[in-house]
């Protein structure tokens, strides 16, 4: 990945039963676009979890920035970085 700004991927996340992107930033930086999704649901959004809850029959919970799989990801396009130099 020579001279990238910005690099993303599109997981399944068990926690929220969806798929998120993870984007990771070349300072090192890193989130998740559906964090603020289920962290601060509207108030449509917030109605689908609790319907998707009942489904579920558990809680849908985002650890927001403190989630492994963001952490994960950034990790491992930093690593593959000097194998691409």
């Amino acid at each position: 990945m020579v001279d990238w700004k910005i690099t993303a991927a599109t997981i399944y996340c068990e926690d929220v039963d969806d798929e998120v992107t993870l984007l990771v930033y070349k300072d090192g930086s890193a989130k998740c676009t559906s964090c603020e999704k289920y962290s601060r649901p509207d108030k449509d959004t917030a109605r689908a979890i609790k319907t998707k809850c009942k489904l579920l029959k558990r809680q849908i919970v985002c650890k927001g920035g403190e989630c492994s799989r963001i952490t994960e990801y950034r990790d491992r396009i930093f690593a593959e970085e000097p194998a691409q130099k």
